[in-house]
């Protein structure tokens, strides 16, 4: 499926996608979209939200929401997978699913290379990036802005959330 360009969830969204935004949803509107889009029964909805008030965390709580609201529309494994790769990002992990740019003229400037990987507008923006701690090569922060990345495969991440497998060929 592809993913969708507005800010609501829709059926067009990767499950992935859909579990992040619901999770991204403040504590009191959790509860409103419990009441509009949950199957669970308005007592234990209730329940629920007596125990956030009374101390736990309402993280759990949405947890439950975004698993339910993505098994709807893809399935309870695609849900749980969903899950799985939240908590993985959030502990500074590399996703399941990330793209792949294959490039040549290595090597390759690492702003050049972030440019022509789509993970910087420009290479001006890329280098900002770099001095600024928030680029990744395989793991390992990039601080130097005239790296450069020789023929190979390597996994790279620019702030949190975008990532892409660059494939550099000479």
């Amino acid at each position: 499926m592809s993913k969708s360009k507005n800010n609501y969830i829709g059926i067009t969204e990767d499950a992935n996608t859909m579990f992040a935004k619901t999770l991204s949803i403040s504590d009191e509107q959790m509860w409103r979209w419990y009441t509009l889009l949950s199957f669970r029964p308005e007592a234990e909805i209730t329940k629920l939200k007596a125990e956030v008030a009374a101390g736990r965390n309402p993280k759990d709580a949405k947890v439950m929401l975004a698993k339910e609201i993505t098994a709807r529309f893809h399935s309870h494994a695609a849900a749980d997978r969903a899950e799985e790769d939240f908590q993985r990002r959030a502990m500074g992990g590399v996703p399941d699913e990330i793209p792949e740019v294959t490039l040549g003229g290595a090597p390759l400037s690492i702003g050049a290379l972030l440019k022509h990987a789509g993970l910087a507008p420009s290479t001006s923006e890329a280098l900002r990036l770099v001095e600024q701690g928030g680029v990744r090569i395989d793991g390992a922060v990039v601080s130097d802005k005239a790296l450069k990345v020789a023929a190979g495969t390597v996994v790279v991440q620019v702030g949190k959330r975008k990532f892409a497998r660059v494939v550099l060929g000479a």
